[in-house]
């Protein structure tokens, strides 16, 4: 473990009655970085967070934050953490202000120290203007800035946060990255994310990849797409089967069917879907061609869709 390394885990396990959460999970955040864990449903990257936050003692393996071990010191930790959970954490009666005095209290703030506090937040994140509205009255994207100025308010080291952007229109999750990347630049704060979105994960420093519990690929989003090598070229066909095994009897490619969707992964793709399109005319209904995303590694990597897993009962997001 380095220096700069802010977050440390190591072989970390974890199971919930009946089910295994998480695998022998390995990574690293560096200080100042943006760190994505990314999962369907079931991959283990909530449970990832709670051990982080401190709420769950992990089974098996090590995890610190800044420097500190979050079995044997829990509270050194939330002294140093911010939390900003999937599920809103706000009291929608009272007022946005009230909201992050409160807060403020919760960590020894008081007086005229907080006052001034709270108004740096309202006018850098907002909503300086609805500051005396009640939580109830804002759009989701609104609240959710009022959720990460109040998991910031005691000026922590580490932002941790649960599906950031969860059910927010495309506006509003763009709002919350622009508020994440100030908190980068402009104070050092080293964040951990959980999403499903991958398009989310993309905007990310570094990303870890789980899937039932394990890390299947980490780095970052370019050169984990970089290492497939190729672009990646889905058709769809009335007799996609049939069309697998041609394709690959006259052309030798690897072909994989995915929910009906013919998938093959190629260098220099444009020429290979012209002489696809040439061999098989007529039997090839649609064709896309582009270079690989982060879901294409996931694909590459399990063999399945990212969206294909179901959320198993219990313990949602998991």
């Amino acid at each position: 473990m380095s220096d700069s390394t802010v977050i440390h885990v190591k072989d970390l396990a974890f199971s919930y009655p009946g089910r295994l959460a998480l695998a022998g999970v390995s990574f690293d955040v560096s200080r100042g970085e943006i760190f994505g864990i990314v999962g369907p449903n079931g991959g283990g990257k909530t449970t990832i967070f709670r051990v982080l936050s401190t709420l769950l003692r992990p089974d098996a393996g090590h995890a610190s934050v800044c420097g500190h071990d979050v079995a044997t010191d829990p509270i050194a930790i939330r002294r140093r953490i911010g939390v900003v959970f999937q599920s809103p954490g706000l009291d929608r009666k009272l007022t946005v202000r009230e909201n992050l005095r409160h807060q403020g209290h919760l960590y020894g703030y008081r007086g005229e120290i907080l006052r001034v506090r709270i108004d740096e937040l309202l006018q850098r994140i907002g909503p300086a203007d609805r500051a005396d509205d009640r939580v109830e009255t804002l759009s989701g994207g609104l609240q959710r800035r009022v959720e990460v100025a109040k998991g910031i308010l005691h000026e922590p080291d580490v932002l941790l946060l649960d599906e950031p952007t969860s059910h927010l229109d495309p506006g509003a999750r763009r709002e919350v990255w622009d508020i994440l990347r100030e908190l980068q630049i402009k104070r050092g704060v080293t964040i951990l994310l959980t999403t499903h979105l991958m398009e989310e994960a993309e905007r990310c420093d570094r990303v870890a990849i789980l899937d039932e519990g394990f890390v299947i690929a980490s780095g970052t989003p370019e050169s984990l797409k970089s290492a497939l090598g190729g672009d990646v070229i889905r058709l769809e066909a009335k007799e996609p089967g049939a069309l697998c095994m041609d394709i690959e009897e006259k052309f030798g490619y690897e072909t994989k069917l995915v929910n009906g969707t013919i998938r093959i992964e190629r260098e220099g793709g444009q020429a290979h879907a012209a002489a696809l399109l040439e061999a098989f005319p007529g039997r090839i209904h649609s064709l896309t061609l582009g270079p690989p995303t982060l879901e294409d590694v996931f694909f590459h990597e399990t063999g399945h869709r990212f969206l294909d897993e179901p959320t198993p009962s219990g313990e949602n997001g998991r």
